[in-house]
């Protein structure tokens, strides 16, 4: 079946994966949206799970200060390359992280990756890094972050 130019790029911009993937998973499901999201969300975790214990030595240190002034994150995030860590995908992600550790002030890691995205309530934030792990093709993890508030 020849699924749509359109259909591929609203799936492409759902998930972050590549373009021919996303063709790929079309064609296998004749061009059922819902069915290609979810061999998209499985190959993604197939992916996610296979990087897990590859070495992270890589990276950014990144910031966010509120507008205010009285609310500041840092977040250390580690990937494989340092071709990553200068990727404008990875560099998002790591912005995003420390907006969302000014905003909702978690504890710990485990409960960051809980945390349900500020900027799509329809994830979480370990959804949101398994996201770009898939899209950057590294294993990447967050090491540590501090929040402070005057």
């Amino acid at each position: 079946m020849k699924v749509s130019i359109e259909d591929i790029k609203k799936l492409r911009e759902k998930t972050n994966i590549s373009v021919a993937e996303c063709k790929k998973a079309l064609e296998e499901t004749n061009g059922d949206f819902e069915k290609a999201l979810e061999i998209l969300k499985k190959k993604g975790s197939e992916i996610i799970e296979k990087k897990k214990d590859r070495t992270t030595k890589e990276g950014l240190i990144g910031s966010y200060l509120h507008q205010n002034g009285k609310i500041a994150a840092i977040v250390k995030v580690t990937c494989e390359s340092d071709f990553v860590a200068r990727n404008e995908v990875f560099k998002n992600f790591v912005h995003d992280l420390a907006m969302q550790v000014a905003a909702m002030d978690p504890q710990n890691i485990e409960e960051l990756e809980e945390q349900v995205f500020i900027k799509d309530a329809k994830k979480t934030i370990r959804q949101l890094l398994e996201e770009t792990v898939a899209q950057v093709g590294e294993n990447i993890k967050i090491e540590d972050f501090k929040r402070l508030e005057i």
